[in-house]
């Protein structure tokens, strides 16, 4: 059986080595049990200490470790939404963070269905209105959303992912930056989009959240 702390030090050495996570940018969290483990504020995702973590009640109230990253707002409003939720991904991915500082697509995703893999392993991402780090209100925000989702895009700021597991959690997240990376090159210009019909196909298939219907 693996171990949660081992497990998202690991994810963070992958993401930091794809270049994810520049300086000491992004935060990472486990849920086990009751309680959450997430990165210390100021911690850098490509040498994290499995035993220097901070651990969080799921009201977000500290209670053992080093001070947290003051983004848990956002990671202890993906597990209030669904308690399914075990791992939770904040990056300043820099073609996800470009994509931020656009225009949505729609009101329920700022990436339209570009390709299979979007839909399959990320789904609808919507654009949260800009908040400094840390905002509990923006968090709020995050946790009444009235439709499905499992990843989000903070404006001017960068994406937020979560998964039922850690890796699901990273595969979403290296997903959604690729997808960014080919909206920015199409650079306006007028693209083929999934259909419909085939992006709900494909969110039926795969257990994603898609009813995007713009």
């Amino acid at each position: 059986m693996s171990d949660p702390r081992t497990d998202l030090a690991a994810a963070g050495a992958r993401l930091a080595a794809l270049g994810l996570s520049p300086g000491s940018s992004g935060n990472l969290s486990v849920r086990v049990e009751d309680r959450v483990l997430i990165t210390p504020t100021g911690a850098d995702l490509s040498a994290i200490d499995p035993d220097g973590l901070s651990e969080l009640g799921l009201d977000g109230v500290h209670l053992a470790g080093p001070r947290p990253s003051k983004e848990f707002p956002l990671h202890s409003a993906f597990y209030r939404r669904d308690a399914a939720t075990r791992a939770v991904v904040h990056l300043h991915a820099r073609h996800a963070t470009a994509v931020s500082c656009l225009p949505p697509w729609s009101p329920r995703s700022a990436v339209p269905p570009l390709t299979p893999y979007y839909v399959m392993r990320v789904g609808q991402t919507p654009l949260l209105p800009y908040a400094p780090p840390g905002d509990a209100g923006q968090a709020e925000e995050l946790a009444r959303l009235p439709f499905p989702l499992r990843a989000a895009l903070l404006q001017n700021h960068g994406p937020v992912l979560a998964g039922t597991t850690m890796a699901q959690a990273v595969d979403a997240a290296v997903e959604l930056e690729e997808v960014s990376a080919l909206l920015l090159a199409l650079g306006g210009r007028p693209a083929r989009l999934l259909t419909p019909e085939e992006a709900d196909g494909l969110a039926r298939k795969y257990g994603s959240p898609w009813d995007d219907h713009r």
